[in-house]
């Protein structure tokens, strides 16, 4: 990926490592850039990936979002973290190119097994509930349709907050601020969908493991 040096005021010191790496990028230290991408690239292809079916077209979108981010990187004030400024750009660059090919957003059924490793989320209860036998992974299967047919019929702020805290990984505070809303409207909502989801996905659950979920 070529890009060419921005100009723009160095922002202050921080401890924030990617803030600080924001910071040389602005000096004028493209390696700095490139580290960031090392860093988010894998993220902003699976978000990508949830938008765009034809997989042909991730990686290339995942390159204008980055030639998008580092044109615009002296505008990173270190109000938002910087994934949450890139989150933006990707789905706003991905909206563009579905724009231009006439294609509808789609959320597939793998984006229900991306959330990050670390965050133990509702979607990541529902898998460790399930064991690796051949009828677990069969009712698995049947679940995750589930999942993503409650996640379609979901009114769009549901869906939205949603997607965000359990295949995104993102914070409440982040949520709110992409939102454009009070957190604990941001609680509201995934409380609500958490539970649209429950209800259809609690039945199968109890039908494999003869208890209660």
């Amino acid at each position: 990926m070529s890009i060419e040096p921005t100009g723009g005021v160095l922002p202050p010191p921080t401890d924030n490592p990617d803030a600080l790496l924001v910071a040389r990028t602005v000096a004028g230290d493209q390696a700095a850039f490139e580290l960031l991408v090392i860093k988010y690239q894998q993220r902003v292809q699976r978000l990508i990936g949830r938008m765009v079916r034809d997989v042909d077209l991730v990686e290339d979108i995942a390159q204008e979002t980055f030639i998008r981010a580092y044109r615009a990187i002296h505008q990173f004030r270190g109000d938002a973290q910087f994934y949450t400024w890139l989150y933006r750009i990707a789905v706003n660059t991905a909206k563009k190119f579905l724009l231009e090919l006439k294609h509808e957003p789609t959320i597939s059924q793998s984006a229900l097994h991306s959330v990050d490793e670390e965050d133990e989320t509702f979607f990541n209860r529902i898998e460790q509930s399930t064991s690796e036998t051949p009828e677990s992974l069969l009712a698995a299967k049947e679940i995750a349709q589930v999942v993503n047919q409650v996640l379609e019929s979901l009114p769009a702020d549901l869906k939205q907050a949603l997607t965000l805290r359990e295949i995104d990984g993102l914070s409440y505070e982040e949520i709110a601020e992409l939102m454009a809303c009070p957190m604990g409207t941001v609680r509201s909502r995934i409380f609500r969908a958490r539970e649209a989801v429950s209800a259809q996905v609690k039945p199968l659950l109890d039908k494999q493991t003869g208890k209660r979920w």
